[in-house]
């Protein structure tokens, strides 16, 4: 089945809820970028509220990119998205291993670290991108947002993520964002607070094959919960292009191409998003040196 992303709300609209499925991103990008079992479940997570932050998004042109960087092993993890939401991202350290927690699970905080912070960028047409950071409380993600949305949006949010992995891969991912909106009562609030607790791990639920809406109401205590957007389909994917890569070799300046086209005669550039390689021959990696050599010369005159 494909993954999805509802838009509800609870409480006469008092309480808005974002459920997402994305079982088949998360497990594309493990294969993508041959993760460990407990690097798929931190990037997996991140990944997850990166495509629930892009389905709030608006406009097509809007642009989001998160950072997540700890003291732990597996270094920076960096996630982008629009509003589609078309998600790509990489992990610096892919291959991280240790041992699990003190409850016999992955250790996601110990392999982010407790100690860092979560970078968000939002480029939605204005004249400057919104640049929100906060300091990682935990390292297990959905906690770390939770206190970003406070001190950087003042939002109180509730934000649960979750990844469950077996031998064979993802065997489901998920997530969901709950807001109360200003007119919130604090009796619906409190209702909230102890459904999500009562209601267990999302990708227990996913795994129990539970809808998106009956995970929604489950985790609101509201059986009159509505949707307000279904079908909204968050995929991992990557828009690289040769033409892009070529871009990228024309920022390293004429003096460091020519070197390489000396040198070498040709580069391969990988795409950290996707590992696709890109090859460049001496011809090729000459024609960009020419068309620098124009430009440079265009803005003498």
């Amino acid at each position: 089945m494909a993954d999805k992303i509802i838009k509800c709300l609870a409480y006469e609209g008092k309480i808005s809820i974002i459920c997402a499925d994305t079982t088949n991103l998360v497990e594309e990008a493990r294969k993508t970028h041959d993760l460990s079992p407990v690097v798929t479940a931190a990037f997996g997570r991140m990944l997850t509220i990166t495509s629930i932050l892009g389905a709030e998004m608006k406009n097509k042109k809007d642009k989001l990119t998160v950072q997540i960087k700890g003291d732990g092993q597996i270094g920076m993890m960096v996630a982008t998205t629009n509003n589609t939401p078309t998600v790509k991202g990489y992990v610096v350290n892919p291959h991280v291993d240790i041992p699990l927690n003190e409850f016999g699970k992955l250790d996601v905080g110990g392999a982010v670290g407790h100690n860092g912070y979560i970078n968000i960028v939002k480029d939605i047409g204005l004249k400057e991108p919104y640049i929100g950071i906060s300091p990682l409380v935990s390292g297990e993600i959905a906690e770390d947002f939770a206190n970003y949305f406070v001190s950087s949006e003042q939002k109180k949010s509730a934000v649960a993520l979750g990844v469950l992995v077996n031998k064979d891969g993802v065997k489901s991912a998920g997530g969901y964002l709950i807001n109360a909106m200003p007119d919130a009562t604090e009796e619906e609030i409190s209702k909230v607070e102890q459904s999500i607790f009562k209601a267990g791990a999302i990708s227990k639920m996913l795994d129990q094959k539970l809808s998106l809406i009956d995970i929604a109401k489950k985790v609101t205590g509201d059986e009159n919960t509505k949707i307000i957007e279904e079908n909204i389909q968050p995929i991992f994917k990557c828009n690289c292009s040769k033409e892009y890569m070529k871009d990228g070799i024309a920022t390293i300046g004429k003096e460091e191409l020519q070197k390489i086209i000396e040198e070498e005669g040709k580069a391969e550039l990988v795409c950290h998003f996707c590992n696709k390689k890109y090859n460049f021959n001496k011809e090729e990696l000459e024609e960009i040196l020419e068309e620098l050599n124009s430009k440079n010369k265009r803005k003498e005159n």
